[in-house]
């Protein structure tokens, strides 16, 4: 049978530029996956290689790469060849990810030079992207930090936005469990790709360590894990970068000032006095360091027993008294609710297994205000580098 015009060919590529790797999120034509493509009367052929193993989103990537194809006029069959990169390509495709040119085959290496002016070594995607870095703060634990971290990062994500979390609470990561992310991050060559669920892409100490181990760090090796986090990761540009920062005032809360010097606070207090005096702290530590607090969320703020009645079980007034102290709104009150607690310990949010529950809803509305009501001041500082 005769192969189809050279249009037909060019029709179909042309075609594949609108597909996205469903992981990576940028175009299978920039990375190196196009392999070949032929076509031969109604029929065509892609054969693609995929940089990430075998896995959910190959299926996905030939479901698009078909409906892509299928579209173009007098294409009627769409038969997919997918193989997995091998290392030389998996290198190639690192490269791009990093935004490094590529190699040039007849450039002489001098092994002994020093770099070159200007040669990238790490570079900190969120210091000038159009990502908005809101960090999620208390001034102690078990106040349901994380819990609010992963609910209104879903409850983002729902209103359309592309959301990335960095779980930055390195002794006490809990958001792969929260989130019911068991798959470890992609590698391609030297360059991570965090996993996703209910549309919010994580990186977390949990996926490099085991949930019974310490990890026992002094801060130059929080501030190294923290950056590895931001830098080695590809996270392209996100609307949100959502941070679940560590309780209290300490080295991740400095290291989160000088890699993003943009990023907005939250913070997190349950109603009684005693813990709104702690979370002022944090809030303290925030305008310290220059970063801008937005709001407060307070949580646990009552819990409805099953006469119908509201339940103040842990005093009130307290997320109220501090926002008012610090100057921001009070952008919610969450109730204390089983299911909330459940769909943490399960790994199924409470955003998304019960998104008709008043706590559901509350996590929804904050996002709303985060995202319509919030805009950012532009605020950089030129003297917090990474070293």
């Amino acid at each position: 049978m005769p192969r189809q015009a050279p249009g037909a060919e060019a029709a179909v590529r042309e075609a594949l530029t609108a597909v996205n790797e469903p992981r990576l999120r940028v175009p299978i034509t920039d990375l190196g996956i196009v392999q070949g493509v032929a076509v031969d009367g109604s029929s065509a052929v892609v054969a693609l290689a995929e940089p990430l193993p075998q896995g959910a989103a190959w299926a996905e990537l030939t479901r698009r790469v078909e409906a892509a194809v299928s579209a173009v006029p007098g294409i009627k069959r769409v038969d997919v060849d997918l193989r997995e990169m091998n290392d030389e390509e998996k290198v190639q495709a690192a490269r791009f990810l990093k935004g490094e040119p590529p190699p040039n085959p007849l450039a002489v290496v001098d092994a002994s030079a020093a770099p070159a002016a200007g040669a990238r070594t790490r570079v900190n995607p969120f210091t000038d992207a159009r990502t908005r870095v809101i960090a999620i703060a208390s001034g102690k634990g078990g106040v349901g930090k994380s819990s609010v971290t992963t609910n209104l990062s879903i409850a983002l994500a729902e209103r359309g936005r592309d959301v990335a979390v960095v779980d930055a609470d390195v002794w006490g990561f809990s958001l792969p469990r929260m989130l019911g992310i068991a798959e470890p991050p992609g590698l391609i060559d030297d360059v991570l790709v965090p996993p996703e669920a209910h549309g919010v892409r994580l990186i977390s100490m949990g996926f490099f360590t085991a949930e019974d181990q310490a990890v026992i760090w002094r801060g130059p090796m929080l501030h190294k894990a923290l950056e590895q986090f931001l830098t080695d990761v590809h996270w392209g540009e996100p609307d949100y970068l959502v941070i679940d920062l560590p309780p209290g005032t300490g080295d991740i809360s400095l290291s989160i000032a000088q890699f993003l010097p943009r990023a907005e606070v939250i913070v997190v207090t349950t109603p009684q006095p005693a813990a709104q005096k702690v979370a002022q702290r944090a809030a303290a530590m925030a305008e310290k360091v220059e970063l801008d607090v937005i709001g407060v969320v307070e949580n646990m703020s009552w819990f409805r027993g099953d006469d119908g009645k509201q339940y103040d079980l842990f005093g009130s007034g307290g997320g109220q008294a501090l926002a008012d102290q610090v100057g921001v709104p009070l952008l919610g009150q969450i109730p204390l609710v089983p299911v909330l607690r459940e769909g943490g310990d399960d790994g199924h949010p409470i955003v998304v297994a019960h998104p008709d529950d008043d706590a559901a809803q509350i996590f929804r509305r904050i996002a709303e205000v985060v995202d319509t009501q919030m805009k950012p001041r532009r605020r950089n500082h030129p003297e917090l580098k990474i070293g």
